[in-house]
C-alpha cells in the first residue's frame, strides 16, 4: 500500500524546549547540526511505501530551509485540527495519509513501512499505534511516557496515524470538542461515556472495545495497530527527551 504523509510542523517552541533552543518553532530545534524535522522527513522520504509528502508549518521558513527537497510545504492555520484539515486539502485523496507529527526523530523508513504493512492487515478508515510498556523500556528505560492499563496490557500511544482522507472533515467538529475537553475530566467524560470511562479506571477496557467506542464516536471504523517500535512514541517535548533522543542519534 502507497501512502501520502502529512507532517506538522507548526508548533511554536514557547515551551520547556525554549531552554535548550531558542528557536521560534520546535521542528527547528536542531540535534546535531540537523533540524528535528529534518529526521522526520528523511525517515519519510526513505520509505518504500510512501508517495507524497506535505509539510504544514510557517511556509516562508520552511521554504528556505527545506528548499531541496521535494515537498509540498503550506502554512499552518491555527489549531491542530485545522492544520490537519489544511494539509489534507493540498493533497490528492486518492491515498490514505499518514499523519505525523515533526518532534519524533528517531523514526526511520524501516519503521514507518513496518507500520503502514501492519495496516494493510484490516480495511479501516482510521489506524493508531499503540506501545507496550515492556517494548517502551526495554529500549528506552530512562524516558518517561503516558500509559494506560487496559485488559491485553499496559500502553502508550504514538506520534503517527493513518487515516482515511474522505472521514476528516466530517469527524473535524468531534476530535475539536475532544481537544477542547482533554484537560476537563467531567467534560471528557461525558463524552466518552461514563461506562467507557468506569471500565477504563478499573482497568477492564479491551482494546476491541476501545476500537468500537472510537468508532461509533467517529462514525469510521477505528483499528488500533500494535507496534514493537517505541520510536513512534517518542516525542521531544522536554528537555529530558531531547538528551535522550540526542544520545541515541550521536
Amino acid at each position: 500500500m502507497k501512502v501520502n504523509a502529512l507532517v506538522l510542523a507548526g508548533q511554536p517552541n514557547n515551551g520547556a524546549l525554549k531552554e535548550i533552543s531558542p528557536v521560534a518553532n520546535e521542528a527547528f530545534i536542531e540535534i546535531g547540526n540537523r533540524m528535528m524535522l529534518e529526521y522526520v522527513l528523511d525517515a519519510l522520504a526513505s520509505a518504500d511505501g510512501v508517495e507524497r509528502i506535505v509539510v504544514v508549518g510557517p511556509k516562508k521558513e520552511l521554504e528556505e530551509k527545506l528548499q531541496d527537497r521535494d515537498l509540498i510545504i503550506t502554512q499552518s492555520a491555527a489549531t491542530l485540527v485545522d492544520n490537519v484539515l489544511v494539509g489534507a486539502g493540498v493533497l490528492p485523496h486518492d491515498r490514505k495519509i499518514l499523519i505525523v507529527t515533526s518532534d519524533i526523530p528517531l523514526l526511520t523508513g524501516e519503521i514507518v513501512d513496518d507500520f503502514i504493512n501492519q495496516c494493510c492487515e484490516e480495511e479501516a478508515d482510521f489506524y493508531y499505534p499503540a506501545i507496550e510498556k515492556t517494548e517502551n523500556e526495554k529500549k528506552y528505560p530512562m524516558t518517561k511516557r503516558t500509559y494506560v492499563r487496559l485488559k491485553e496490557g499496559t500502553f502508550t500511544g504514538g506520534n503517527l496515524a493513518l487515516v482515511n482522507p474522505g472521514v476528516l472533515g466530517p469527524s473535524a467538529d468531534m476530535v475539536r470538542a475532544f481537544v477542547a475537553a482533554r484537560k476537563n475530566p467531567l467534560k471528557l467524560a461525558a463524552l466518552l461515556g461514563w461506562t467507557f470511562v468506569i471500565k477504563l479506571l478499573f482497568h477492564r477496557l479491551s482494546l476491541s472495545q476501545l476500537e468500537k467506542r472510537f468508532s461509533e464516536l467517529f462514525d469510521l471504523k477505528a483499528v488500533v495497530v500494535l507496534t514493537p517500535h517505541p520510536e513512534i512514541g517518542l516525542d521531544v517535548d522536554k528537555p529530558s527527551d531531547y538528551k535522550l533522543v540526542r544520545a541515541a542519534l550521536l
